[in-house]
């Protein structure tokens, strides 16, 4: 369970990394969105945030966020530029890549496909009540 102070941390990280995505490195995303941050979790210490992303319209995300990686000092940099003012030190950032869309869309592939057989029709002529006792006694 995160602190008040790790959720509005996080909050604020979320808000101007997508920023820093959208505005300071888009150089990054040539023919495509910049990532999405899907989750940022910032550690008790407030000195490690691990960042999910969801990346769209890639050919090959894992390639997008290894890009991502490499470029890990950049984007901090360009961080710290917006966020100086509020924060005394900028987080070390870890990228990952979130596969929740993508398993989604798999479990919905894979329940749409099942074969269950429509259910028995019943008797509506009257209800079938739990025999409690044999008949016979």
């Amino acid at each position: 369970m995160d602190s008040k102070r790790q959720q509005k941390f996080a909050s604020l990280l979320t808000k101007e990394l997508a920023e820093v995505f959208r505005r300071d490195v888009p150089h990054l995303f040539p023919g495509t969105l910049p990532p999405s941050i899907t989750a940022l979790r910032v550690s008790p210490d407030l000195g490690v945030a691990s960042v999910y992303l969801s990346v769209l319209l890639a050919q090959n995300p894992q390639e997008q966020v290894q890009l991502i990686q490499d470029h890990t000092k950049d984007i901090r940099f360009a961080l710290a530029k917006r966020v100086r003012n509020q924060m005394r030190v900028v987080p070390d950032l870890r990228f990952f890549l979130d596969n929740s869309a993508a398993y989604a869309t798999h479990m919905d592939k894979v329940i749409s496909d099942l074969n269950i057989p429509p259910a028995p029709p019943e008797d509506d002529d009257k209800p079938q009540r739990p025999r409690l006792f044999s008949d016979e006694d």
